[in-house]
């Protein structure tokens, strides 16, 4: 999966980085029997103090990704706060473990920076792995109503 990512610096090459992170930390796994999809997150997470570092660092690399993609501040903001909440619950003994159950701070961050993205950047986005761009997405002009 990593040697298909693209390495560029580009929005569109941002975003399929920064997806492909975000399975990894919130849905790599699906639970047996209840059905619900959990990442490293919530795995690594329940490994005392060490789990909570790593953690955090992959979900910081998302920020720092979207920081370098020239993101507003307030974004930015948002972002470190959804993985300070995170790393600081998530820190408390069985308390947290539950809270990264449920919480999911970097398919939160995933969502402000699509949204960011598809505003500023429509050419980079995205529908089930293939770039869609902003002429494609437009009616064919024949189907138009006159």
């Amino acid at each position: 999966m990593a040697s298909q990512l693209p390495l560029g610096r580009d929005p569109h090459s941002v975003r399929r980085r920064i997806e492909a992170m975000e399975v990894v930390l919130e849905r790599a796994f699906v639970v047996p029997g209840i059905n619900r999809s959990i990442g490293l997150d919530a795995i690594v997470g329940l490994i005392p103090v060490v789990g909570d570092i790593v953690t955090t660092a992959m979900g910081a690399w998302i920020v720092w990704e979207a920081r370098n993609l020239g993101m507003p501040k307030f974004h930015i903001a948002r972002m470190v706060g959804n993985v300070g909440v995170d790393t600081v619950i998530g820190a408390i003994p069985l308390v947290g473990d539950l809270f990264d159950f449920a919480f999911r701070s970097n398919s939160r961050n995933l969502r402000i920076i699509k949204s960011w993205l598809d505003k500023h950047h429509p050419a980079a986005r995205t529908i089930e792995g293939e770039i869609v761009s902003r002429q494609d997405s437009l009616p064919d002009p024949d189907l138009r109503p006159r």
